[in-house]
C-alpha cells in the first residue's frame, strides 16, 4: 500500500501523527529515522517526528541525511523542523522563551499547507529550542509572539517545517495540514476502521498460533476490549480473564465489575482477592517509579501463583494484556524515547516474557479513541466502552507517599522567593497569594519528564469573584511558562486546618480517603451528565494535613481524546460547588484543590 512514513525521533507524537494520517483515510508507517533510503518504497511523504533530543546534541538520535536526496515531500514537526531547518543550513539555538501549551499562530505568507487554514488559529507549543536561522532558499510562511521561524517552507524542495504539534487534538487546524500534506503528496485514500480491526484478529491468530491466552483484566476500557476481541477470536475456550482485586479500586468497584462481565455472558473469567499482597508490595514505598514496579512484579506474582494453583501448563499459555501505545512510549518503549512514567505493563518481569514471545497485546498499536471504536465494532455496551480509564495500579497511584521530610536541595527551592514574587496583577483584580506546594508531581515538558512542585494560587472569594476559566488557564500557563521549578499550577477551594507535609504512605487508610472522595466525584458527574463530557477523573491524595490522620485532595478531571495532550476540565461552577460542599463536610479532608494544568506540562496523574 503506498504510504505517508514517520520517522520517528522518540517524542511523545510520533505515533500520533501516523494515527492522525489514518484517521484522515491515509494509510501510514513508523520507522526509525536511520532506515536506508533504498528500503523507501511506496512512500508518497515522509514526516519527521518531534523528539526530546535537541539537534546540537551529540548523542541526538542518527539520521539518514540521504533521505532529503529523495524528490518525495518531506514535513518537519518539532524537532523534527528543526532538524530539517539545520541539515538545509539553518541554525538552532534555545529559545529565550519556551512555548509549553497554547499558542496564537498567525500566517504572513500562503502555502499549500494551508488550503482552508484561517489567518490566526490555536497551536500547540512544546519546546525549549527554536530555529533562529532559516537556510537559504527557505521562507518564513508562519510565526507565534514567541517564535518567529514557526513555520517555514522550501515549494521548490518540497520541504515544509512546523514548530507546533499539528498531530495534536489541541491543534485544530492539524488535521486540515495533514490533509493538505497529503494532497501535496498525490497521496490516495486508502486506509479505514474495518481494516484496523480485521488486522487485530490476523496478528491475534498470528501471535497466538495454538496457544491458550491468559488475560490480566482491570474492568477498564483497555482490558475490557482485549479481552472481547480474544474471545471473539479464539473463543472462550482459549481465553481466560484474571481479574485481580489487588486492594486499589473505587468504591465497591469489583463488584460492579463482576456483574458486567456476567451480564456479557463471559463465563471464563475468573476474580482473585490480593488485597493485602498488594499492600504489603507497596508498604514504605515513597518513590513513584518504584511504587508502579511494585504493583506490575505483584500482578505477575499472582499470576503465577494461579497458573501453577490450576496446573496450567505454562508452555500453552500466553499472557494477555490491554497495553495501549501510549503505555509504551512513555515507558521509554521506543528508540529514542525518554521514560514519562514505568507502566505496570512495562516491569522488568514483563518485559522478559515480552523478549521470549510470551506476551499478546491486541491493541499495543492502538490509542484510546481508536479502542473504544473497536470495542464498539465487537457490541461492547456504552458502559464499558466510555468508561473512565483506570488503569491496573488504581488508585495506589493517586496516593501520593513521603517520609515526611525534604531533602536539602528541595528545602532551597521552596524557600526561593520567584514564584512568591511572581506578578499576576494584569490577569487578577482581587487579592490573591502563591506558594509553592511542598509535594513534587510528575510532568512532562520537552517530551521529558520532570518531577518538580506546583504552584498553588490562592484567590481571595474563589467562587463569588470567579473570573473564567479561561482566564485561570492563562494565569497557569503564565506560570509554569516562567517559573522553571514548577510543573502544574492548582488553586486553593478550601483549607480547613494549616497543613503540613506529613509521614504517608498507601496504606489501607489512605486509599479509604481516596474512595470516599472520588466516589462523591464520580456521583455528582454523573447525576449531572458531566461524566460524558470529561475523558477522565482522578482523586489525588497528598501526604499534607494537619494530621496524618486526614489528607488534602486535589480534584483533576481532564479533556483529551488523544491522550498525549490533555485540557484540564471546565466544570459547571454549580457541579463544582455542590461537589466541594460535600467534600468540605468530611472530618478527614483537611483542604482541598482543583488541578488547572494542561497536558503538557503536567501529565494526567500526579505520579
Amino acid at each position: 500500500m503506498e504510504k505517508i512514513l514517520v520517522l520517528d525521533f522518540g517524542g511523545q507524537y510520533a505515533h500520533l501523527i501516523a494515527r492522525r494520517f489514518r484517521n484522515l483515510g491515509f494509510y501510514s508507517e513508523i520507522a526509525l529515522p536511520s532506515i536506508e533510503e533504498s528500503k523507501i518504497t511506496k512512500v508518497a511523504g515522509i514526516v519527521l517526528s518531534g523528539g526530546p533530543s535537541s539537534v546540537y546534541e551529540k548523542d541526538k538520535p542518527h539520521f539518514n541525511s540521504k533521505i532529503l536526496n529523495l524528490n518525495i515531500p518531506i514535513l518537519g514537526l518539532c524537532y523534527g523542523h528543526q532538524l530539517l531547518n539545520l541539515e538545509y543550513g539553518g541554525k538552532v539555538e534555545q529559545a529565550k522563551i519556551g512555548e509549553f501549551g497554547f499558542a496564537s499562530f498567525e500566517k504572513v505568507k500562503d502555502s499549500p499547507m494551508f488550503e482552508g487554514v484561517e489567518s490566526k488559529s490555536q497551536v500547540w507549543m512544546s519546546h525549549s529550542d527554536e530555529v533562529t536561522e532559516i537556510p537559504t532558499g527557505f521562507e518564513v510562511i508562519g510565526s507565534t509572539k514567541d517564535c518567529k521561524y514557526t513555520a517555514v517552507q522550501n515549494l521548490n524542495l518540497k520541504r515544509f517545517g512546523f514548530q507546533f504539534h499539528a498531530e495534536v487534538k489541541d491543534t485544530p487546524i492539524g488535521d486540515k495540514i495533514f490533509a493538505n500534506f497529503a494532497k501535496f503528496c498525490g497521496m490516495p485514500k486508502n486506509w479505514d476502521s474495518s481494516k484496523v480491526l480485521a488486522l487485530i484478529k490476523k496478528e491475534i491468530i498470528h501471535d497466538a498460533k495454538d496457544k491458550n491466552v491468559l488475560l490480566f483484566l482491570s474492568g477498564g476500557v483497555d482490558s475490557s476490549v482485549a479481552f472481547a476481541l480474544l474471545n471473539e477470536t479464539l473463543g472462550q475456550q482459549r481465553v481466560m480473564g484474571l481479574y485481580i482485586n489487588n486492594g486499589f479500586m473505587r468504591k465497591n468497584e469489583t463488584e460492579k465489575i463482576k456483574d458486567g462481565y456476567e451480564k456479557l455472558g463471559y463465563k471464563n473469567f475468573m476474580i482473585e482477592d490480593a488485597t493485602e499482597t498488594f499492600l504489603k508490595a507497596v508498604e514504605g514505598l515513597t518513590d513513584p517509579q518504584q511504587k508502579r514496579k511494585a504493583v506490575g512484579e505483584t500482578f505477575l506474582k499472582i499470576r503465577n501463583e494461579v497458573v501453577t494453583r490450576l496446573n496450567l501448563d505454562e508452555d500453552n499459555w500466553l499472557l494477555g494484556q490491554g497495553t495501549l501505545y501510549p503505555d509504551i512510549i512513555e515507558s521509554g518503549g521506543t528508540k529514542h524515547s525518554h521514560t514519562i512514567k514505568t507502566h505496570h505493563n512495562r516491569v522488568d518481569g514483563i518485559q522478559q516474557l515480552i523478549e521470549k514471545g510470551l506476551i499478546i497485546e491486541p491493541l499495543k498499536e492502538l490509542y484510546k479513541d481508536e479502542v473504544r471504536v473497536i470495542g464498539k465494532a465487537v457490541g461492547l455496551p456504552d458502559e464499558i466502552v466510555f468508561r473512565h480509564p483506570f488503569p491496573g495500579p488504581g488508585l495506589s497511584i493517586n496516593v501520593l507517599c513521603s517520609d515526611g521530610k525534604l531533602s536539602n536541595q528541595d528545602e532551597f527551592l521552596l524557600t526561593k522567593d520567584k514564584l512568591k514574587s511572581l506578578d499576576l496583577s494584569s490577569f487578577l483584580k482581587n487579592n490573591y497569594e502563591i506558594y509553592p506546594l511542598p509535594v513534587k508531581s510528575v510532568g512532562v515538558q520537552g517530551d521529558f519528564r520532570t518531577y518538580r512542585f506546583p504552584a498553588t494560587l490562592k484567590i481571595e472569594n474563589l467562587f463569588e469573584n470567579f473570573i473564567g476559566w479561561d482566564n485561570l488557564e492563562k494565569i497557569s500557563s503564565f506560570i509554569t511558562n516562567n517559573i522553571n521549578t514548577v510543573n502544574r499550577t492548582i488553586i486553593e477551594i478550601f483549607n480547613k486546618k494549616e497543613c503540613n507535609l506529613q509521614f504517608g504512605y498507601c496504606t489501607k487508610d489512605r486509599l479509604d480517603i481516596t474512595r470516599e472522595v472520588d466516589a462523591i466525584v464520580i456521583e455528582e458527574l454523573k447525576k449531572s451528565g458531566w461524566y460524558q463530557k470529561i475523558f477522565q477523573h482522578l482523586t489525588i491524595n497528598l501526604p499534607y494535613s494537619y494530621d496524618e490522620k486526614s489528607s488534602a485532595i486535589v480534584l483533576r478531571p481532564v479533556i483529551s481524546e488523544d491522550v498525549m495532550t490533555a485540557r484540564f476540565a471546565n466544570l459547571d461552577l454549580n457541579l463544582l460547588k455542590t461537589i466541594v460542599d460535600r467534600i468540605y463536610k468530611l472530618s478527614f479532608v483537611d483542604a482541598l484543590y482543583y488541578d488547572i494544568t494542561n497536558k503538557p506540562p503536567a501529565t494526567f496523574g500526579w505520579e
